[in-house]
């Protein structure tokens, strides 16, 4: 039996479910994101607003000159997190595998589940009835036998669409569809295959497999078979997070090393509260730098023995640092944290542990005082005021 997919995918989420707030919203280009003032970004657009060229991603001064007139709503994240579980819920009525992506948008195995509705096509009618009836959201449905054609469907039958792509009938689909359509194509690789004539997804797929992965490594041999609409991955349910991470976009790009360390150690203390609240302890650490320019590099290191102290992840940050900004004068606009390869605790840190514990101690005691009376409530020595 083959594999029945379905990707669901929300309309303009974050938009959608502000005009559910305020009916009198609906019809007008509409623009949630974050402060104009302070460097923010359109989160999401109305299909009103996109006409005007606005997207996500793009400053929200610029969405601004696009479209003068288009309503600015600041993004409110627990009304969507509300509205997000409300949708889950609705989707794991129809099949327990279910694996969410992000908010708004979601995988769902329904294989030998769609017969209760007399076919896949019928069966997600009756989810975005649900979700419509329910959350009064539109959805849009790609239904296949593998999640990259379902997800590449759903994209393409926006807003509030049902595309079913038939079991051997994929590569006439993907094959005359641009290069960009295809998931995990960035900027950067459309770039590159167009330098090599590749225009369209079939012409990708037409190229040999060697070729393909010569130049691309293991990602190129990945995109190869999808563009074959060939796609092995199951549909998982959310697991444990494999990182955390914390990041900030400055008002101002700044060249101060004292300020970039500030910032660093401050997300050095909240990423390892989250380790020890968690009960998990990292063995790869890494930076992330921005620069005026948008160019984004990263910088990792593993450490030679697993941590979630703080002194020990801040070392490392500060380390990693002072190798990306060697010779570097530009202007730096966003940085971040991230720690990975988690792992659970071998035991309890105990109140007379020896001398190596005495930093993980203090931790924790500071992490119950800041989540009693907040953050600012207690202050270390290695703190930079």
């Amino acid at each position: 039996m083959a594999r029945c997919i379905f990707h669901i995918d929300l309309d303009a989420f974050f938009v959608s479910v502000e005009q559910t707030f305020n009916p009198k919203l609906k019809g007008k280009p509409v623009i949630v994101g974050g402060d104009p003032d302070s460097r923010g970004v359109v989160s999401s657009a109305s299909y009103e607003a996109r006409r005007f060229g606005i997207h996500a991603g793009m400053p929200l001064s610029r969405a601004q000159r696009l479209c003068p007139q288009a309503v600015l709503i600041r993004a409110d994240f627990p009304r969507y997190r509300k509205a997000s579980n409300r949708f889950m819920a609705i989707l794991a009525d129809f099949s327990p595998d279910l694996e969410p992506l992000g908010l708004d948008e979601a995988y769902l195995d329904v294989t030998g589940c769609e017969g209760l509705y007399g076919s896949p096509s019928n069966m997600a009618s009756a989810i975005k009835q649900r979700i419509n009836g329910e959350l009064r959201l539109t959805a849009s449905v790609g239904i296949a036998t593998c999640k990259v054609v379902a997800k590449i469907a759903s994209a393409l039958c926006k807003p509030d669409g049902r595309l079913e792509i038939a079991p051997g009938e994929e590569r006439a689909f993907l094959d005359p569809l641009p290069i960009g359509k295809l998931p995990g194509v960035g900027e950067k690789t459309e770039h590159s295959l167009k330098e090599m004539g590749i225009t369209t997804i079939g012409e990708l797929a037409s190229l040999p497999s060697d070729a393909v992965k010569k130049r691309f490594g293991a990602v190129g041999e990945m995109l190869h078979s999808h563009a074959r609409g060939i796609d092995d991955r199951e549909v998982e349910p959310p697991g444990e997070a494999k990182s955390i991470s914390q990041e900030l976009t400055f008002a101002r790009d700044t060249v101060d090393r004292d300020s970039l360390e500030v910032t660093l150690h401050n997300m050095c203390q909240g990423v390892c509260q989250q380790l020890r609240g968690r009960n998990r302890i990292a063995r790869c650490v890494a930076i992330k730098l921005r620069y005026a320019d948008f160019e984004t590099i990263t910088r990792q290191m593993t450490l030679s023995e697993t941590s979630d102290v703080t002194g020990v992840i801040f070392a490392a940050v500060r380390q990693l640092l002072g190798k990306a900004l060697a010779g570097e004068e530009r202007p730096i606009r966003l940085i971040g944290v991230r720690v990975s390869a988690l792992v659970g605790r071998g035991k309890q840190v105990r109140m007379f542990d020896s001398e190596v514990h005495k930093p993980e101690r203090l931790d924790r005691a500071v992490d119950k005082i800041r989540s009693k009376y907040g953050p600012a409530a207690i202050k270390t020595g290695d703190d930079v005021f």
